[in-house]
């Protein structure tokens, strides 16, 4: 009989929907406020990462004053522009992913949403009709970011599930750090410039969720016993 994942938990931005483009557009007006251009190696630097340590690299990159003050008030510009943007933007779902969550939940396998965006975009997203999730975990409602596990075992914890078999589904360096010090298994899907990954016995490494089925997760699950 083919292992079931316990539960398998998504990230959002880049891999469950196409929104790296929409950040990438707030990005690069940001860098024009500064007084400089958004990169692909500024990109692959922040990518998965809450405006906490997002910001402050920005900041820095661009040798802006980078203290308390002006990390959040380029922090509440951001998420300001962010939200108009989700509301007014397309957001495509990634290839394969709606496939994939159909097919786990016939299966009866538990899903979560786990985002280092703060729950303002969590819901704007959902907003779009994504989902079903059994569990959604936002980046301001964890004391600790990815790459630290705490996102992935509090939405493990609220599931009721053994995070050692869980399958992390991944598209940034800091979700996949976090998934894997949560200790699940992980499926990493680069989707910008700059970013890859090296497979491993817990770590699948695939273009695209197209790639991944049922079966494919059962697999990995296995491997990694």
């Amino acid at each position: 009989m083919a292992v079931l994942p316990a539960a398998v938990l998504f990230d959002m931005d880049g891999l469950l929907v196409d929104s790296e483009p929409i950040w990438t557009i707030a990005e690069i007006e940001l860098a024009s406020r500064l007084g400089g251009v958004f990169s692909s190696e500024l990109k692959a630097a922040i990518i998965g990462t809450r405006l906490e340590v997002a910001v402050p690299t920005v900041l820095r990159w661009f040798d802006a004053p980078a203290g308390p003050d002006e990390v959040a008030e380029t922090s509440a510009w951001l998420l300001r522009r962010m939200v108009q943007l989700f509301s007014s933007e397309d957001l495509a779902v990634r290839p394969g992913a709606a496939e994939l969550a159909a097919e786990l939940r016939a299966a009866g396998v538990p899903l979560a949403l786990v985002s280092s965006s703060y729950r303002v975009l969590v819901d704007a997203v959902l907003a779009h009709g994504v989902g079903p999730f059994d569990v959604t975990v936002a980046g301001d409602e964890v004391g600790n970011g990815k790459p630290d596990p705490e996102p992935y075992l509090l939405a493990a914890a609220r599931l009721g599930v053994d995070p050692e078999q869980c399958v992390v589904l991944e598209d940034s360096p800091v979700g996949v750090a976090a998934g894997e010090a949560a200790g699940c298994v992980v499926v990493a899907v680069p989707s910008v410039d700059g970013v890859t990954f090296t497979p491993s016995a817990r770590r699948l490494v695939a273009s695209s969720l197209a790639e991944v089925d049922l079966a494919c997760l059962g697999g990995l699950l296995t491997r990694a016993a």
